[in-house]
Order: C-alpha cells, then sequence, then structure tokens
C-alpha cells in the first residue's frame, strides 16, 4: 500500500492546495446540507468517531476521511500500558469534540507496515492526518490539558489551512439517505487559485507564483493563496538544481550561508522538516551580520511553507530565538 498525496516525514506535498481547495468544497456542501435538513447540531454516534484501522483500510479509513475531516491517530499496542493511559482519554475527547476530528485507533503489533511508514520509534505516539498530510502531534503519555491545546491547535489549522468544518458522516446512515450535491457559489477568486494550481501540477512554478501574487494583491488576508505562493516559490528555487553538488557544496562549507539556504530548500521539499530547520538554526550560529540575517529570513519562509501551528515550526522558533538571543 503506497499512501496517495501524503509525506509522511513532512507537509511539503504538490497536491496541497490542489487538496486544500477540494477539502473545502467537500465541508462547505456538508454544511449547507446539515443546515437544510435542520441538523448542525444533531449528535453522531461514537462509532463515526472512534474507528479501528488497519493496513488494508487506511487509505479509505484515513486517507479518503481526511479529506473531510482531521484523523487523529493514536498507535497502541495491548502490552503497552502508557497506552491504556493515554487511548481512554484520546477516545472520550472524540465524542466530546462532537465531530471535529475522527479518532483512528492502529495496532502497531498487528500493522507493522503503517509503523514504519510513519517512523514511529516508541508507543505511545499520536499523528494527525489532514488533506492527506501527516502531522506529528505527540508521543508518550500526556496531561489531558496538554492534548486538549494540541487538538485545538489542530482544528484551527484544518479549518484556516484546509477549509475542513469538522463535519463527520455518520458511517451508520442508511443507505440511500447520501445527502444531494449542491452547486456551491464560486468565490471572487476561485478562478485564479485553480490557475495556480494547474500551473503547479504541470511544473510551471513560475505562473504559479504569479497566480497567487495576483490574489494576494487583491486580497493580503488570503490563507489559501498565502501558503501556495510559499510551496510555489520554494519549489520554483530548487527547479533544476543538481541536488548532489548543492549538498556536497552545503558539507564541505558549513558557514556559507548560501550553500546552507539551497540545501535547507532541498531537505524541506524531500520532506525532511527538522533537517531544513536545524541546518539553519546551525547556520545562525554560525554566521553574522549580512548572511545571518538572510538565513533567518530563510528560515521564517520555510516556516511560512510549513504551517505556523505545526509543532516543528513552533519548536525551531523557540531554537531560532535561543540561537539569535
Amino acid at each position: 500500500m503506497q499512501p496517495r498525496n501524503m509525506s509522511m516525514s513532512g507537509v511539503v506535498d504538490l497536491a496541497a492546495v490542489k487538496a486544500a481547495q477540494e477539502a473545502k468544497a467537500k465541508a462547505e456542501q456538508a454544511r449547507a446540507e446539515a443546515a437544510r435538513q435542520g441538523g448542525g447540531g444533531g449528535a453522531v454516534s461514537p462509532a463515526s468517531l472512534v474507528i479501528d484501522v488497519d493496513e488494508a483500510g487506511f487509505e479509505r479509513d484515513v486517507l479518503q476521511r481526511s479529506t473531510e475531516v482531521p484523523v487523529v491517530i493514536d498507535f497502541w499496542a495491548e502490552w503497552c500500558e502508557p497506552c491504556k493511559q493515554l487511548s481512554p482519554v484520546l477516545e472520550r475527547l472524540a465524542v466530546e469534540y462532537g465531530g471535529r476530528f475522527v479518532l483512528a485507533k492502529i495496532d502497531v503489533d498487528a500493522n507493522q507496515m503503517l509503523m514504519q511508514q510513519f517512523g514511529i520509534q516508541g508507543i505511545p505516539a499520536v499523528f494527525a492526518v489532514v488533506a492527506g498530510q501527516a502531522l506529528p502531534l505527540f508521543q508518550g503519555a500526556a496531561a489531558e490539558a496538554q492534548i486538549r491545546e494540541t487538538l485545538d491547535q489542530l482544528v484551527q489549522v484544518a479549518e484556516e489551512r484546509f477549509g475542513l468544518t469538522g463535519l463527520v458522516v455518520d458511517q451508520d446512515a442508511e443507505p440511500g439517505a447520501a445527502p444531494e450535491e449542491h452547486e456551491m457559489p464560486a468565490g471572487p477568486y476561485d478562478a485564479l487559485l485553480e490557475a495556480a494550481v494547474q500551473a503547479l501540477d504541470a511544473g510551471d512554478f513560475g505562473g504559479a507564483v504569479q497566480a497567487y501574487q495576483n490574489v494576494l494583491s487583491d486580497d493580503p488576508g488570503n490563507t489559501e493563496a498565502k501558503l501556495g505562493l510559499a510551496q510555489a516559490e520554494l519549489l520554483r528555487r530548487v527547479q533544476g538544481a543538481d541536488a548532489l553538488k548543492v549538498r556536497e557544496e552545503a558539507a564541505a562549507n558549513p558557514k556559507d550561508a548560501r550553500a546552507q539556504i539551497a540545501a535547507a530548500d532541498l531537505d524541506l521539499v524531500g520532506g525532511h522538516v527538522e533537517d531544513a530547520f536545524g541546518r539553519l538554526i546551525d547556520t545562525v550560529q554560525r554566521t553574522a551580520g549580512d548572511d545571518r540575517d538572510a538565513v533567518r529570513v530563510r528560515l521564517l519562509e520555510l516556516f511560512e511553507v510549513v504551517g505556523a501551528d505545526d509543532p516543528r515550526v513552533i519548536a525551531a522558533r523557540r531554537a531560532l530565538a535561543r540561537a539569535l538571543f
């Protein structure tokens, strides 16, 4: 099984913006249908909020579902005592949050391939998948207050960056009860955003940059355009780069700001988020003046690509502050 549109090591994905648009449209349709039926606040059965997932059903139960609602994954095992403390808390919170996320429970003993794909080193380990993209949340037992804070941030990211409302479709609904498809009115920038996605798919990163800039010139706060622009600019920078040469130069010149910046771009595109951040933070410590400022600025740009609420960005911001001050 090869997951689609998903990077197990990071969140840089050529299909990310397109997935966000599709997820947003689905969420809006679900919200409109709930309002039409007078539901909106109807209860969702706990069986639809906490599910057991295996390798065979991973694509359907996690990847496809994550285009409609965030999926939190609890990696556990029967012999794991901390898992027995954490899992009931996650299950209770899944019900309490009322459909704003789905909890998928994966037994690592029975699903070794998934454990390897996510790079699990120890359990319990908790990840989220949003619009097909994996995000690490935390490892080990955690206090309920910390878990709630993490879940609140996850829901916020899902809504702001991907347009997911957190509406869960009850899998126990009667056959034939599926909602009708409703044509949603086009947003003012849908055509430009679609043009940008098409340019990305075609490898025309310059065209994608221009399309996103056109949106932002009229709507500077457009979240989807900001994310798309950051990704398109990154992909344009690495397009045609000789990866081997870039990495050799970076290895030979640890104090060369431009060499380290170029290597960090490649790290991020390859999904090695922590490596990219760590490389630039180390370079900040080794450099001064204009070189140091150039590294700092590039690091902030890469933060935009990954997302301000990503735990790795939050940790890297703290490390950058320590390096600077």
